[in-house]
């Protein structure tokens, strides 16, 4: 175990019940350039302009502390927009997933979870993940702007947050954690009532285990 990981296992068992991704790598334009083969890839994405930009995560944060600020603040929705809240526009963004998954086979889908101002995926890539991210967030981008109205606006936040899964332990908290943020933020009182989830009971979103 590296120096890195061993500093974050503590971080993740310590999380009052809610499992919390570890060694999270922060990204302004590229997914990370090393690949495990075969590794499933936890990814997070937000609506442009979702946090304000005089908040930032203390100063002494690690990269997964600095996630988990970021998510917890993201959870609250009081900043930005929350277009995701709208059900055309978060069903748009759920059917691109599995359209990608399903239909372009541009990945395999674990778990997945639409909030009102970001969006948590569990998978693993068949393509690049630069790629992949690029089909799915332009894609759904151009749907959503058009149900909004928008031309020429961005609708995604450039940067995506992103963490390759080390093992099956790893990979069950993160998809634990993906599935259990509705009812972390207030919006589900269990993760299966969740409509815009890989949990949500009779979805079509049983996925890839």
């Amino acid at each position: 175990m590296t120096p890195f990981m061993g500093a974050f296992l503590p971080f993740l068992e310590n999380s009052g019940g809610s499992p919390l991704p570890v060694c999270m790598s922060f990204h302004s334009r590229h997914l990370p350039h090393w690949q495990p083969e075969g590794a499933p890839l936890f990814v997070t994405w937000r609506l442009h302009g979702s946090l304000p930009r005089n908040r930032f995560p203390p100063p002494s944060a690690t990269a997964g502390q600095a996630f988990v600020w970021m998510d917890r603040y993201l959870d609250q929705a009081r900043f930005g927009p929350t277009w995701l809240k709208r059900e055309d526009i978060a069903r748009s963004v759920f059917d691109c997933l599995h359209y990608a998954a399903d239909n372009l086979r541009q990945f395999d889908l674990h778990a997945a979870v639409v909030m009102p101002n970001h969006v948590h995926v569990l998978l693993t890539p068949i393509v690049a993940p630069a790629k992949l991210m690029q089909s799915v967030k332009g894609f759904s981008a151009r749907e959503a702007n058009k149900i909004l109205g928008r031309t020429g606006e961005p609708f995604w936040q450039q940067e995506s947050y992103d963490h390759w899964v080390r093992n099956e332990r790893e990979f069950r908290k993160i998809a634990a954690y993906i599935e259990e943020n509705p009812v972390r933020a207030g919006l589900a009182s269990r993760a299966e009532g969740y409509r815009w989830s890989s949990a949500y009971a009779g979805s079509k979103a049983v996925v890839a285990g």
